[in-house]
């Protein structure tokens, strides 16, 4: 029987409380039945992500001779059931290949990629334009049944506007209220198109069959621009060492904006959005790098001029 790893048992249980403690408990028996349902060994040791376990295996896929994959099985929550429907619209078009899916065990049998991701790229310029080109190959037509990202403004406005309420110093005026109109004029309105919806840096690993592949999709119907917003959020430490910050940040927007061929102010406008969201939610629960301490301190008001900096129009 396979043995989690202990900071992923750990982080399950501080995230989830009993109800993760009963999943943990119950996910080595999960994985050994998902072993025999679709006739695969383990091949290596056992990964994890932020809310899943990932397993490599080999065996029969789909019938063909035996070939290496990966068994993913995720904490069981609203936000990770529409992972393999984005996989199977997809089908293989810029993300990893669905080969089983097991949804009441919220479990996959997906095509194995290498561990090397695209955050491990230090030439920003090829994070930016493969994060864009994988952006444009994986805005398709949603398949019905997806959630709209329109359907979350409401969401949205609320909460920035009880933010502000709750930390009237937090940012200026002006940030706040380009925020709220991106959301009154791209959020309550968009396409019905698959997007990625958590396209970072850490989402893109090295394959053989395409040079990057996308993993860890959320599966929402929306406006594609919404994933520059991720990305730029996903590298902004990396940006801290520019000597022009402003010029950075700038910088990326343009050249995602290229590659993903969209209208450039629609990446920015929803950049902006992204950096103000994580400004508030920095100061209620500090960041995944910081949660508490000069460290938080100091990247809060980082945050807080990138945010500046994407209210700005270049």
């Amino acid at each position: 029987m396979i043995t989690m790893p202990e900071e992923f048992a750990r982080s399950t249980v501080d995230r989830e409380g009993a109800a993760g403690a009963a999943w943990l408990s119950e996910l080595p028996g999960i994985v050994e039945t998902l072993f025999e349902q679709w006739d695969c060994t383990p091949d290596g040791e056992v990964m994890h992500g932020g809310v899943g376990v990932i397993v490599p295996v080999r065996g029969r896929v789909r019938g063909r001779a035996e070939e290496s994959a990966v068994l993913k099985v995720s904490f069981p929550h609203p936000g990770n059931v529409h992972e393999p429907d984005a996989f199977a619209a997809w089908g293989g078009r810029g993300a990893v290949h669905l080969h089983e899916r097991d949804d009441a065990r919220f479990a996959m049998l997906l095509e194995r990629v290498r561990p090397t991701t695209l955050a491990d790229v230090e030439e920003g310029d090829e994070v930016a334009a493969v994060a864009g080109r994988l952006n444009h190959r994986l805005a398709i037509p949603a398949p019905p049944g997806l959630p709209r990202l329109s359907r979350q403004a409401d969401t949205w406005e609320e909460r920035l506007r009880t933010d502000a309420e709750e930390l009237p110093h937090a940012l200026p005026d002006r940030v706040l209220r380009a925020a709220l109109a991106t959301v009154r004029e791209l959020g309550r309105s968009q396409p019905d198109t698959l997007l990625h919806g958590d396209l970072h840096a850490r989402n893109i690993l090295r394959a053989d069959r395409e040079p990057w592949l996308a993993v860890d999709p959320k599966g929402y119907a929306g406006d594609p621009a919404y994933d520059g917003g991720t990305l730029l959020k996903s590298r902004a430490l990396s940006l801290l060492a520019a000597d022009d910050l402003r010029k950075a940040v700038h910088r990326v927007l343009d050249v995602f904006a290229e590659a993903a061929e969209l209208d450039r102010e629609r990446v920015r406008r929803w950049s902006q959005f992204h950096a103000v969201k994580a400004a508030y939610w920095g100061r209620h629960h500090g960041f995944r790098a910081a949660r508490s301490g000069p460290r938080l301190d100091w990247l809060t008001q980082f945050v807080d001029r990138l945010a500046e900096l994407l209210t700005e129009r270049s």
